[in-house]
Protein backbone atom coordinates (compact mmCIF):
# COMPACT_ATOMS: atom_id res chain seq x y z
CA UNK A 1 0.00 0.00 0.00
CA UNK A 2 1.22 3.50 -0.80
CA UNK A 3 -0.16 7.03 -0.84
CA UNK A 4 -0.66 9.25 -3.86
CA UNK A 5 -1.78 12.84 -4.29
CA UNK A 6 -3.76 14.09 -7.28
CA UNK A 7 -1.33 16.49 -8.91
CA UNK A 8 -3.13 17.43 -12.11
CA UNK A 9 -6.40 16.80 -13.95
CA UNK A 10 -6.63 17.75 -17.61
CA UNK A 11 -9.27 17.39 -20.29
CA UNK A 12 -8.07 15.33 -23.24
CA UNK A 13 -9.34 14.12 -26.59
CA UNK A 14 -8.22 10.74 -27.94
CA UNK A 15 -7.47 9.94 -31.60
CA UNK A 16 -11.10 8.97 -32.20
CA UNK A 17 -12.32 12.33 -30.91
CA UNK A 18 -13.63 10.99 -27.59
CA UNK A 19 -13.40 13.41 -24.71
CA UNK A 20 -11.78 12.27 -21.50
CA UNK A 21 -9.52 13.09 -18.61
CA UNK A 22 -5.84 12.72 -17.83
CA UNK A 23 -5.34 12.27 -14.08
CA UNK A 24 -1.77 12.52 -12.77
CA UNK A 25 -1.09 10.91 -9.38
CA UNK A 26 2.22 11.46 -7.64
CA UNK A 27 3.65 9.51 -4.76
CA UNK A 28 3.11 11.34 -1.50
CA UNK A 29 5.65 10.73 1.22
CA UNK A 30 7.83 12.76 3.51
CA UNK A 31 11.50 12.32 4.14
CA UNK A 32 12.52 12.70 7.74
CA UNK A 33 14.97 15.50 8.33
CA UNK A 34 18.12 14.84 10.23
CA UNK A 35 20.15 17.44 12.04
CA UNK A 36 23.69 18.00 10.85
CA UNK A 37 25.81 19.70 13.45
CA UNK A 38 28.34 22.04 11.84
CA UNK A 39 31.98 21.52 12.76
CA UNK A 40 33.12 25.13 12.33
CA UNK A 41 31.76 28.52 13.30
CA UNK A 42 31.46 29.49 9.63
CA UNK A 43 29.35 26.42 8.89
CA UNK A 44 27.10 27.23 11.85
CA UNK A 45 26.55 30.77 10.50
CA UNK A 46 25.62 29.34 7.07
CA UNK A 47 23.20 26.86 8.68
CA UNK A 48 21.58 29.64 10.72
CA UNK A 49 21.16 31.83 7.61
CA UNK A 50 19.58 28.97 5.65
CA UNK A 51 17.17 28.24 8.50
CA UNK A 52 16.20 31.91 8.62
CA UNK A 53 15.59 31.93 4.84
CA UNK A 54 13.42 28.81 5.09
CA UNK A 55 11.15 30.49 7.61
CA UNK A 56 10.95 33.83 5.76
CA UNK A 57 10.81 32.86 2.08
CA UNK A 58 8.42 30.33 0.55
CA UNK A 59 10.88 29.42 -2.23
CA UNK A 60 13.04 27.70 0.39
CA UNK A 61 10.72 24.97 1.71
CA UNK A 62 11.04 24.19 5.39
CA UNK A 63 10.02 20.57 5.24
CA UNK A 64 11.45 17.95 2.97
CA UNK A 65 8.93 16.45 0.55
CA UNK A 66 9.47 13.94 -2.17
CA UNK A 67 6.97 13.78 -5.00
CA UNK A 68 7.59 11.03 -7.55
CA UNK A 69 5.19 10.51 -10.49
CA UNK A 70 3.48 7.19 -9.85
CA UNK A 71 0.32 6.71 -11.97
CA UNK A 72 -1.13 8.58 -14.93
CA UNK A 73 -4.68 7.63 -15.93
CA UNK A 74 -5.99 8.34 -19.43
CA UNK A 75 -9.76 7.81 -19.20
CA UNK A 76 -12.68 8.51 -21.50
CA UNK A 77 -15.60 10.31 -19.88
CA UNK A 78 -17.46 6.98 -19.66
CA UNK A 79 -14.48 5.21 -18.05
CA UNK A 80 -14.08 8.08 -15.59
CA UNK A 81 -17.75 7.82 -14.59
CA UNK A 82 -17.53 4.01 -14.34
CA UNK A 83 -14.53 4.31 -12.02
CA UNK A 84 -16.78 6.10 -9.52
CA UNK A 85 -14.11 8.42 -8.11
CA UNK A 86 -14.36 12.20 -8.33
CA UNK A 87 -10.69 13.16 -8.26
CA UNK A 88 -9.83 16.55 -6.75
CA UNK A 89 -6.41 18.18 -7.08
CA UNK A 90 -4.33 17.74 -3.90
CA UNK A 91 -6.64 15.00 -2.60
CA UNK A 92 -4.67 12.10 -1.10
CA UNK A 93 -5.57 8.47 -1.74
CA UNK A 94 -4.15 5.23 -0.43
CA UNK A 95 -3.53 2.74 -3.21
CA UNK A 96 -3.65 -1.01 -2.63
CA UNK A 97 -2.49 -3.44 -5.29
CA UNK A 98 -3.98 -6.87 -4.63
CA UNK A 99 -5.02 -9.85 -6.78
CA UNK A 100 -4.69 -7.98 -10.08
CA UNK A 101 -6.79 -5.04 -8.85
CA UNK A 102 -6.08 -1.45 -7.87
CA UNK A 103 -8.10 -0.09 -4.93
CA UNK A 104 -8.32 3.66 -4.22
CA UNK A 105 -9.19 4.75 -0.67
CA UNK A 106 -9.73 8.46 -0.05
CA UNK A 107 -7.95 9.69 3.07
CA UNK A 108 -9.51 12.21 5.44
Amino acid sequence: MFRVRVNKIESIQDLDGNLGKRVELIEDRQISRFVVRPQTDEAKVVQDVLQALQTQMPMFPGRAELAVPKIILFLTEQEYENLGIDFDVNQIYEIALENATIRFTKTA
